[in-house]
Protein backbone atom coordinates (compact mmCIF):
# COMPACT_ATOMS: atom_id res chain seq x y z
CA UNK A 1 0.00 0.00 0.00
CA UNK A 2 2.80 2.35 1.20
CA UNK A 3 4.14 1.56 -2.58
CA UNK A 4 1.49 2.56 -4.42
CA UNK A 5 1.00 5.54 -2.41
CA UNK A 6 4.59 6.56 -3.79
CA UNK A 7 4.10 5.63 -6.97
CA UNK A 8 1.22 7.71 -7.38
CA UNK A 9 2.79 10.73 -5.18
CA UNK A 10 5.30 10.40 -8.21
CA UNK A 11 2.86 10.51 -11.03
CA UNK A 12 1.03 13.41 -9.38
CA UNK A 13 4.01 15.34 -9.01
CA UNK A 14 5.49 14.48 -12.59
CA UNK A 15 2.44 14.86 -14.10
CA UNK A 16 2.49 18.87 -12.28
CA UNK A 17 5.36 19.15 -13.60
CA UNK A 18 4.50 18.62 -17.07
CA UNK A 19 1.80 20.74 -16.71
CA UNK A 20 4.00 23.85 -15.13
CA UNK A 21 6.88 23.06 -18.27
CA UNK A 22 3.80 23.29 -20.66
CA UNK A 23 2.23 26.70 -19.58
CA UNK A 24 5.80 28.13 -19.14
CA UNK A 25 6.88 27.17 -22.82
CA UNK A 26 3.78 28.81 -24.52
CA UNK A 27 4.54 32.11 -22.16
CA UNK A 28 8.31 31.94 -23.18
CA UNK A 29 6.89 31.07 -26.81
CA UNK A 30 4.41 33.71 -27.42
CA UNK A 31 7.19 36.19 -26.31
CA UNK A 32 9.18 35.03 -28.97
CA UNK A 33 6.52 35.17 -31.45
CA UNK A 34 5.86 38.47 -30.07
CA UNK A 35 9.40 39.30 -31.12
CA UNK A 36 9.37 38.69 -34.45
CA UNK A 37 5.83 39.86 -35.26
CA UNK A 38 7.62 43.04 -33.97
CA UNK A 39 10.25 43.08 -36.09
CA UNK A 40 8.17 42.09 -38.90
CA UNK A 41 6.54 45.43 -38.69
CA UNK A 42 9.39 47.74 -38.41
CA UNK A 43 10.89 46.45 -41.41
CA UNK A 44 7.74 47.52 -43.38
CA UNK A 45 8.02 49.99 -46.44
CA UNK A 46 5.23 52.26 -47.56
CA UNK A 47 3.44 50.51 -50.06
CA UNK A 48 4.13 52.10 -53.68
CA UNK A 49 0.97 51.52 -55.86
CA UNK A 50 -2.50 51.91 -54.87
CA UNK A 51 -4.69 49.64 -57.25
CA UNK A 52 -3.83 47.18 -59.78
CA UNK A 53 -4.29 48.42 -63.31
CA UNK A 54 -4.38 46.40 -66.19
CA UNK A 55 -2.42 48.43 -68.19
CA UNK A 56 0.82 47.66 -66.10
CA UNK A 57 0.24 43.61 -67.36
CA UNK A 58 0.03 44.77 -71.18
CA UNK A 59 3.71 44.02 -71.93
CA UNK A 60 3.66 40.71 -70.18
CA UNK A 61 4.28 36.40 -71.39
CA UNK A 62 0.37 36.00 -72.97
CA UNK A 63 0.44 33.32 -70.08
CA UNK A 64 1.43 35.79 -67.27
CA UNK A 65 -1.05 38.20 -68.76
CA UNK A 66 -3.56 35.28 -68.61
CA UNK A 67 -2.76 35.06 -64.69
CA UNK A 68 -3.49 37.74 -63.58
CA UNK A 69 -6.94 38.69 -65.75
CA UNK A 70 -8.09 35.64 -64.16
CA UNK A 71 -6.40 36.39 -60.52
CA UNK A 72 -7.84 40.25 -60.10
CA UNK A 73 -10.58 42.12 -60.88
CA UNK A 74 -9.53 45.30 -62.16
CA UNK A 75 -8.96 47.68 -59.73
CA UNK A 76 -8.52 45.83 -56.77
CA UNK A 77 -6.21 47.95 -54.53
CA UNK A 78 -2.77 46.26 -53.60
CA UNK A 79 -2.28 43.61 -50.81
CA UNK A 80 0.11 44.81 -47.91
CA UNK A 81 -0.34 42.19 -45.33
CA UNK A 82 -2.26 39.23 -44.72
CA UNK A 83 -3.05 37.12 -41.86
CA UNK A 84 -3.47 33.21 -42.35
CA UNK A 85 -5.23 30.86 -40.31
CA UNK A 86 -3.93 27.28 -41.57
CA UNK A 87 -4.34 23.50 -40.51
CA UNK A 88 -3.07 20.45 -42.61
CA UNK A 89 -0.35 17.93 -42.08
CA UNK A 90 3.41 17.78 -41.97
CA UNK A 91 5.92 15.31 -42.94
CA UNK A 92 8.60 15.13 -39.46
CA UNK A 93 10.49 12.25 -41.36
CA UNK A 94 13.49 12.70 -43.69
CA UNK A 95 13.37 9.23 -45.06
CA UNK A 96 10.34 7.63 -43.78
CA UNK A 97 7.04 9.18 -44.10
CA UNK A 98 5.87 10.50 -40.42
CA UNK A 99 2.88 12.81 -41.25
CA UNK A 100 1.91 14.59 -37.48
CA UNK A 101 -1.51 17.22 -37.70
CA UNK A 102 -0.74 21.42 -37.45
CA UNK A 103 -2.25 24.49 -36.92
CA UNK A 104 -0.76 27.47 -37.86
CA UNK A 105 -0.92 31.28 -37.76
CA UNK A 106 0.93 33.10 -40.37
CA UNK A 107 1.28 37.11 -40.87
CA UNK A 108 2.79 38.24 -43.92
CA UNK A 109 3.79 41.91 -45.51
CA UNK A 110 4.84 42.32 -48.93
CA UNK A 111 7.09 45.43 -48.88
CA UNK A 112 9.56 44.79 -47.82
CA UNK A 113 8.76 41.32 -48.36
CA UNK A 114 8.55 39.35 -45.44
CA UNK A 115 6.35 36.96 -43.16
CA UNK A 116 6.46 34.88 -39.69
CA UNK A 117 4.72 31.53 -39.19
CA UNK A 118 4.20 30.08 -35.74
CA UNK A 119 3.01 27.06 -36.06
CA UNK A 120 2.06 24.03 -33.15
CA UNK A 121 2.95 20.62 -34.67
CA UNK A 122 0.73 17.91 -32.28
CA UNK A 123 4.11 15.11 -31.99
CA UNK A 124 1.69 12.84 -29.41
CA UNK A 125 -1.11 13.61 -27.25
CA UNK A 126 -0.43 16.94 -24.94
CA UNK A 127 3.20 16.63 -26.69
CA UNK A 128 3.75 19.13 -29.56
CA UNK A 129 6.30 20.99 -31.34
CA UNK A 130 6.33 24.73 -32.09
CA UNK A 131 7.86 25.74 -34.98
CA UNK A 132 8.94 29.26 -36.19
CA UNK A 133 9.49 29.90 -39.88
CA UNK A 134 9.85 33.35 -40.44
CA UNK A 135 12.20 35.74 -43.29
CA UNK A 136 12.66 38.88 -42.15
CA UNK A 137 14.41 42.31 -43.18
CA UNK A 138 16.53 39.50 -45.25
CA UNK A 139 17.34 37.53 -42.40
CA UNK A 140 15.70 33.84 -42.80
CA UNK A 141 14.92 32.16 -39.49
CA UNK A 142 13.84 28.42 -38.76
CA UNK A 143 13.58 27.82 -35.32
CA UNK A 144 11.42 24.32 -34.45
CA UNK A 145 11.48 23.52 -30.24
CA UNK A 146 10.06 21.00 -27.83
CA UNK A 147 7.08 22.70 -25.90
CA UNK A 148 8.30 25.88 -27.19
CA UNK A 149 11.01 25.39 -24.69
CA UNK A 150 13.85 22.83 -26.19
CA UNK A 151 15.05 24.00 -28.92
CA UNK A 152 15.80 20.92 -31.87
CA UNK A 153 17.58 23.45 -34.79
CA UNK A 154 18.13 27.13 -34.85
CA UNK A 155 19.15 28.30 -38.19
CA UNK A 156 19.18 32.05 -38.79
CA UNK A 157 21.27 33.70 -41.43
CA UNK A 158 21.17 36.07 -44.61
CA UNK A 159 23.03 33.62 -46.36
CA UNK A 160 21.13 29.65 -47.97
CA UNK A 161 18.73 30.22 -44.98
CA UNK A 162 17.51 33.61 -45.92
CA UNK A 163 17.01 32.48 -49.37
CA UNK A 164 14.92 29.74 -48.91
CA UNK A 165 12.68 31.89 -46.70
CA UNK A 166 12.27 34.68 -49.09
CA UNK A 167 11.39 31.53 -51.85
CA UNK A 168 8.57 30.93 -49.66
CA UNK A 169 7.29 34.04 -49.75
CA UNK A 170 7.37 34.49 -53.17
CA UNK A 171 6.16 30.75 -54.13
CA UNK A 172 3.29 31.45 -51.42
CA UNK A 173 2.48 34.89 -53.30
CA UNK A 174 -0.66 32.74 -54.49
CA UNK A 175 -2.42 33.77 -51.58
CA UNK A 176 -1.46 37.58 -52.18
CA UNK A 177 -1.78 37.81 -55.99
CA UNK A 178 -0.60 41.60 -56.51
CA UNK A 179 2.82 40.90 -55.00
CA UNK A 180 3.39 39.15 -58.24
CA UNK A 181 2.68 42.34 -60.37
CA UNK A 182 5.22 44.30 -62.44
CA UNK A 183 4.67 47.21 -60.45
CA UNK A 184 5.77 45.45 -56.91
CA UNK A 185 8.97 44.92 -58.12
CA UNK A 186 8.96 40.88 -60.12
CA UNK A 187 10.61 40.55 -63.39
CA UNK A 188 8.95 38.05 -65.51
CA UNK A 189 9.93 36.29 -68.61
CA UNK A 190 7.55 33.29 -70.70
CA UNK A 191 8.71 29.56 -70.51
CA UNK A 192 5.85 28.40 -73.14
CA UNK A 193 2.64 28.56 -73.37
CA UNK A 194 1.76 26.91 -69.28
CA UNK A 195 4.65 28.55 -67.80
CA UNK A 196 7.25 31.77 -66.92
CA UNK A 197 9.59 32.11 -64.50
CA UNK A 198 9.43 35.33 -62.07
CA UNK A 199 12.39 37.07 -60.38
CA UNK A 200 12.38 38.77 -56.98
CA UNK A 201 14.97 41.03 -55.57
CA UNK A 202 15.08 41.95 -51.91
CA UNK A 203 18.46 43.80 -50.68
CA UNK A 204 21.68 41.31 -51.91
CA UNK A 205 19.27 38.46 -52.87
CA UNK A 206 17.63 37.92 -55.99
CA UNK A 207 15.68 34.68 -56.78
CA UNK A 208 13.68 33.52 -60.04
CA UNK A 209 11.11 30.52 -59.60
CA UNK A 210 9.13 29.12 -62.70
CA UNK A 211 5.40 29.17 -62.39
CA UNK A 212 2.84 26.81 -64.30
CA UNK A 213 -0.58 27.68 -64.98
CA UNK A 214 -3.69 25.61 -65.49
CA UNK A 215 -6.44 25.67 -68.03
CA UNK A 216 -8.32 28.48 -66.17
CA UNK A 217 -4.96 30.36 -65.99
CA UNK A 218 -4.17 30.36 -62.34
CA UNK A 219 -0.75 29.64 -60.63
CA UNK A 220 -0.78 25.42 -60.65
CA UNK A 221 2.67 24.83 -59.57
CA UNK A 222 5.82 26.76 -58.70
CA UNK A 223 9.14 25.71 -59.03
CA UNK A 224 12.64 26.08 -57.63
CA UNK A 225 15.80 23.83 -58.98
CA UNK A 226 17.97 24.51 -55.79
CA UNK A 227 16.48 25.30 -52.36
CA UNK A 228 17.92 24.33 -48.87
CA UNK A 229 16.48 21.11 -47.65
CA UNK A 230 17.62 20.55 -43.63
CA UNK A 231 18.84 17.20 -43.19
CA UNK A 232 20.29 16.14 -40.14
CA UNK A 233 20.88 19.72 -38.93
CA UNK A 234 22.52 20.70 -42.32
CA UNK A 235 21.53 22.05 -45.45
CA UNK A 236 21.66 20.38 -48.80
CA UNK A 237 20.17 21.71 -51.82
CA UNK A 238 17.42 20.04 -54.03
CA UNK A 239 15.13 20.73 -56.28
CA UNK A 240 11.65 21.92 -54.10
CA UNK A 241 8.29 22.79 -55.69
CA UNK A 242 4.72 23.76 -54.38
CA UNK A 243 1.09 22.93 -55.65
CA UNK A 244 -1.69 25.20 -55.25
CA UNK A 245 -5.28 23.83 -55.88
CA UNK A 246 -9.17 24.84 -54.88
CA UNK A 247 -9.08 28.28 -55.96
CA UNK A 248 -12.14 30.62 -54.59
CA UNK A 249 -12.51 34.60 -54.72
CA UNK A 250 -11.86 36.64 -51.39
CA UNK A 251 -11.52 40.50 -51.71
CA UNK A 252 -12.02 40.50 -55.61
CA UNK A 253 -8.61 38.15 -56.15
CA UNK A 254 -8.59 34.47 -56.82
CA UNK A 255 -6.67 32.53 -54.31
CA UNK A 256 -5.91 28.75 -53.76
CA UNK A 257 -7.19 27.74 -50.14
CA UNK A 258 -5.15 24.16 -50.52
CA UNK A 259 -1.64 23.13 -50.55
CA UNK A 260 1.15 20.89 -51.04
CA UNK A 261 5.11 21.55 -50.98
CA UNK A 262 7.58 18.88 -51.83
CA UNK A 263 10.94 17.85 -52.10
CA UNK A 264 11.70 16.40 -55.77
CA UNK A 265 14.20 13.99 -54.93
CA UNK A 266 15.70 11.25 -57.46
CA UNK A 267 14.26 8.43 -58.34
CA UNK A 268 16.73 6.00 -55.87
CA UNK A 269 16.26 8.75 -52.66
CA UNK A 270 12.69 8.28 -53.02
CA UNK A 271 11.57 10.65 -55.69
CA UNK A 272 9.13 13.57 -54.82
CA UNK A 273 8.71 13.83 -51.03
CA UNK A 274 5.87 15.78 -49.69
CA UNK A 275 6.32 17.71 -46.33
CA UNK A 276 3.50 19.87 -46.20
CA UNK A 277 -0.08 19.88 -46.63
CA UNK A 278 -2.39 22.71 -45.68
CA UNK A 279 -5.67 24.17 -45.90
CA UNK A 280 -6.40 28.20 -45.29
CA UNK A 281 -9.32 28.43 -42.76
CA UNK A 282 -9.69 31.85 -42.51
CA UNK A 283 -7.57 35.03 -44.05
CA UNK A 284 -7.41 38.59 -43.18
CA UNK A 285 -5.82 41.11 -46.08
CA UNK A 286 -4.87 45.14 -45.59
CA UNK A 287 -4.55 47.08 -48.42
CA UNK A 288 -3.57 50.23 -49.48
CA UNK A 289 -4.68 53.58 -48.86
CA UNK A 290 -4.00 56.56 -50.29
CA UNK A 291 -3.21 58.07 -47.33
CA UNK A 292 -0.15 55.55 -47.32
CA UNK A 293 1.01 56.29 -50.20
CA UNK A 294 4.69 58.35 -50.51
CA UNK A 295 3.76 62.11 -51.42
Amino acid sequence: MGFLKIALGILLISALAFVALTVFGEWKWRGLTESLMDRLEVAKLAPNAARFDAQEIQNLPPVVQRYFRAALRDGVPIVTAASVDHTGMFNMGESVDNWKPFTSLQRVVTRRPGFVWDAHIKVLPGLGVRVHDAYIAGEGILHPAMLGLFTLLDLRGTGEVAEGELMRFFAEAAWYPTALLPSQGVLWEAVDEQSARATLTDGALALTLTFTFNAQGLIESVRSEARGRTVGGKIDMRPWEGRWSNYQERDGMQIPLTGEVAWLLPPEEGGRKPYWRGTIQSLTYEFTSVRQLPR
